[in-house]
């Protein structure tokens, strides 16, 4: 199984358009790369892709890789998004998708009704082109393609539901896929607000693990003035603390463990950051836009 990271930023990318952050102006600089919106891509041979979430910077992230280019026509490599929940981040390039003659949307009833009575990104994508829901049930594995195979689990969080009326169940989901050939395992998990008993029994073991990286310290933006919620409360883990995923993640015995979904504000994403170094100390990689990882 072969996974390439579309973009390894959280919502607003980095630099975010109206943040002028430490981390911001050094990417402006050129002292740091810049970074898409959160999205990966997955495939068993190469040749057919399933998307995971649908980056509102989908269209570059597309031009970028090779493996999503059309073939000739109007034929294209992508077989179908998942959804891990109903984010905007998550769910804008849906709507970038509507020349597609047909499109396969994998997602829970909770995120697919949000969807499409809440933001109404499906109801509009429909106006354009037809879409086929496939409903997505936490813990009953999805047959994708030759031979890739993959299992929703539920990821519990306390985050307010923006459109409202949003169930707890299947709110937001990780997904672990396996390569039915090779044994090879990949489990993605950009939003996590902790990591429960249930979601380290998810995680352990697998080949690859892409977590939640979005701030460095729980209170990261309410410091900055930027925001009057610390990252739990925004449905993320922190890297740092007592209990924060730098603590536990290299006990759960990963095969590589990479940070994706990493907020603008994060100084992990400055290569000479002291906080960058110890995350090289235990093991844990920071993604970039366009890496690669054989599973």
């Amino acid at each position: 199984m072969l996974l390439r990271v579309l973009g390894s930023a959280a919502g607003g990318g980095s630099p975010q358009w109206n943040c002028g952050c430490a981390v911001c102006a050094a990417v402006r600089s050129g002292a740091a790369p810049p970074r898409t919106q959160s999205s990966i891509a997955v495939s068993a041979d190469h040749r057919r892709w399933f998307l995971l979430n649908a980056s509102p910077d989908l269209r570059a992230q597309f031009e970028a890789f090779p493996g999503l280019h059309p073939r000739g026509d109007r034929t294209t490599p992508l077989e179908a998004v998942l959804l891990t929940d109903a984010e905007l981040d998550h769910t804008l390039g849906l709507l970038l998708l509507r020349e597609a003659r047909a499109l396969r949307v994998y997602a829970t009833p909770a995120t697919h009704k949000t969807l499409c009575d809440g933001s109404g990104i499906l109801t509009t994508l429909r106006r354009y082109c037809t879409v086929e829901w496939r409903a997505v049930v936490p813990g009953t594995d999805l047959t994708l393609a030759n031979g890739l195979s993959c299992r929703a689990f539920d990821v519990p969080t306390a985050k307010r539901a923006r459109f409202g009326g949003e169930a707890d169940h299947g709110r937001v989901v990780g997904y672990r896929l396996t390569d039915e050939h090779t044994g090879g395992t990949l489990v993605y998990l950009p939003a996590a607000q902790s990591l429960t008993a249930a979601l380290r029994t998810e995680i352990e073991g697998c080949g690859c693990l892409l977590f939640d990286g979005t701030c460095w310290r729980d209170d990261e933006l309410v410091r900055l003035g930027l925001a009057g919620k610390t990252a739990r409360e925004m449905g993320h883990l922190p890297i740092d603390g007592p209990d924060g995923s730098l603590s536990r993640l290299p006990s759960l015995a990963a095969g590589r463990t990479i940070l994706v979904h990493i907020n603008n504000t994060n100084p992990v994403l400055l290569e000479d950051a002291p906080e960058r170094r110890a995350l090289r100390e235990s093991g844990i990689e920071v993604a970039t836009d366009g890496l690669e990882v054989q599973v």
